[in-house]
């Protein structure tokens, strides 16, 4: 991969931040190390870094709140983003929980289960407190996260496998 970069970079692939005229030159023939012309070469100091080795220095994305937003959309959004979580068991537990409950759920509810799936930026990690694998900090212990851990459950043995139709 590093070679495909360099060698996409050499032949004028990548955008301008990327990629920085040095003022080095190549060596022309027979004049031993003297230089002819400039080179084009990838250059890492201007594309921002990432240390996956210290997470604590992840740039975490926020989603932004919506303060003034009437209810009835924000249940639209909630159901939607419910659907469309990026991993089939999420989009199943929280799909069929959104259905059930969703359209009944006050301001406040609403509000708790908005703040859970958008403000955790790890679905695994919704899955595993919804699931008990992991304990639920305390930020997210709430009557929302309560009632999906009951229809995680699924008492009545309910059919959960594929997502329910939109209204």
């Amino acid at each position: 991969m590093l070679r495909h970069l360099i060698d996409t970079a050499v032949r004028g692939g990548l955008p301008p931040m990327a990629v920085r005229l040095q003022s080095s030159k190549t060596p022309g023939q027979g004049e031993g190390n003297k230089l002819n012309h400039p080179v084009k070469v990838a250059n890492n100091a201007d594309i921002p870094i990432v240390d996956y080795e210290d997470p604590d220095y992840l740039p975490l994305p926020e989603y932004p709140k919506k303060p003034n937003e009437p209810l009835d959309i924000k249940k639209q959004r909630l159901l939607y983003q419910s659907r469309k979580r990026g991993m089939l068991e999420n989009d199943l537990l929280l799909s069929t929980f959104a259905a059930k409950y969703l359209k009944d759920l006050s301001g406040e509810l609403t509000e708790q289960y908005d703040s859970l799936i958008n403000g955790v930026t790890n679905d695994w990690d919704i899955y595993y407190w919804a699931t008990n694998v992991k304990p639920t900090p305390p930020e997210h212990d709430n009557e929302i996260m309560r009632m999906l851990k009951e229809h995680v459950l699924n008492a009545g043995r309910e059919s959960r496998i594929r997502q329910p139709n939109l209204y």
